[in-house]
């Protein structure tokens, strides 16, 4: 069981930028990982997910603004996120494990972590 501890989340003017990072337990080079989010009353979305090769997947509503990285050494993936949105406000989740489906369907991944919070105001 990986678990996963997301952190690096606060409240931000519109424009700015913030980075998150989620530790993993364990090692987890060798499988894939993604960052969802779940705002107030909705349901939870995609954002950004990377394959264990590097190639990387994005929300059409991020792309351009916010890129995911690894770092296997330190068993941690990051989401940096630029020109930052009102409608950027959610729960952002790690999750790890791809177990079949698309790459930003929350139900395709095995191991979720607690979330951190992200607020951006106007």
């Amino acid at each position: 069981q990986v678990q996963l501890v997301e952190s690096g989340g606060g409240s931000v003017q519109a424009g700015g930028s913030l980075r998150l990072a989620c530790v993993a337990s364990e090692y987890i080079a060798n499988i894939s990982k993604a960052w969802f989010r779940q705002a107030p009353g909705k349901e939870r979305e995609g954002v950004a997910a990377i394959d264990t090769d590097g190639p990387s997947y994005y929300a059409d509503s991020v792309k351009g603004r916010f890129t995911i990285s690894q770092d296997n050494a330190k068993r941690t993936v990051y989401l940096e996120m630029n020109s930052l949105k009102p409608e950027d406000t959610a729960m952002y989740y790690c999750a790890a494990r791809w177990v079949g489906g698309g790459r930003l369907s929350p139900g395709a991944y095995r191991y979720w972590g607690q979330g951190t919070q992200v607020s951006v105001s106007s």
